[in-house]
């Protein structure tokens, strides 16, 4: 019901966690799929030729530091030449820092800025014309649930994230008579490598175990009384990227187990 064949997806931050669940299932939806992201190239290739002969589309990886400007431009360059003009993008790539705002060191809040805000205009920029062409597209941000409600020590990725939100929601009003639609997805804690360091952290600082740090984290604040799955991240950017959310646009959906209910 959801297939995408044909298509063209450029999947930030897609070596891990939820970018990697949400290249999976748009790669196992009928869709050519570049991956981008950190880590140990043998391995990335080699799950890259995994997904291939899995899915039985193409499958790409494409080296960019997305904090540079140039970087995503030439990645998006890449991706038309070797599979085709973007016909979806995925921003997902982001980084983090915990310290309060008076101590936040200025190193970590430029870096967060270009990576988790600046590079989602610059990828978009860079497939927009693309898209209104040939008049379709998808663009699916991965924001937070921290772009629709603020938590302490976290000021260089609140900012990014409410700067996600408001983006999509330019775009989405700037695309919406060509029919491309731009989205937000604001999930709460999800158990990724991000999340992981956190945890670590916490454990250091107030010298507790990893279950107490867990359990502390979601009773503060996710009802649900779990982690949220990557793969649920995923099935809500496919659907979104499929036919029957053409009139979804200019939204920020929480998959958040209720935390903004609160």
């Amino acid at each position: 019901m959801l297939e995408i064949k044909g298509k063209v997806a450029f999947v930030t931050g897609s070596t891990s966690g939820i970018g990697r669940s949400i290249a999976e299932q748009i790669a196992m939806s009928g869709c050519d799929v570049a991956l981008n992201g950190f880590g140990d190239q043998e391995q990335i290739e080699r799950q890259s030729r995994e997904l291939e002969e899995r899915s039985g589309s193409r499958v790409i990886h494409v080296d960019a530091d997305l904090r540079y400007p140039e970087q995503i431009h030439s990645a998006v360059a890449q991706v038309s030449e070797q599979l085709g003009d973007v016909d979806i993008l995925v921003n997902n790539a982001g980084i983090q820092h915990v310290a309060p705002t008076h101590e936040f060191p200025t190193q970590n809040w430029d870096e967060i800025i270009a990576l988790n805000l600046s590079a989602v205009f610059h990828a978009t920029k860079a497939v927009l014309p693309g898209m209104i062409e040939r008049n379709w597209g998808r663009i699916v941000n991965i924001a937070s649930v921290h772009g629709l409600v603020a938590s302490i020590n976290k000021p260089a990725y609140i900012a990014a994230k409410h700067g996600v939100v408001g983006l999509t929601k330019v775009v989405a009003l700037e695309t919406a008579k060509h029919a491309i639609t731009c989205n937000a997805i604001c999930p709460a804690w999800v158990k990724t490598e991000l999340v992981d360091k956190q945890i670590r952290n916490l454990m250091q600082e107030n010298q507790i175990s990893e279950d107490e740090v867990i359990n502390k984290m979601i009773a503060d604040r996710q009802p649900i009384g779990r982690f949220i799955g990557t793969d649920e991240v995923a099935a809500l950017a496919l659907y979104l990227c499929s036919d029957f959310a053409e009139a979804i646009t200019g939204t920020a959906i929480p998959i958040d187990g209720a935390w903004t209910a609160q």
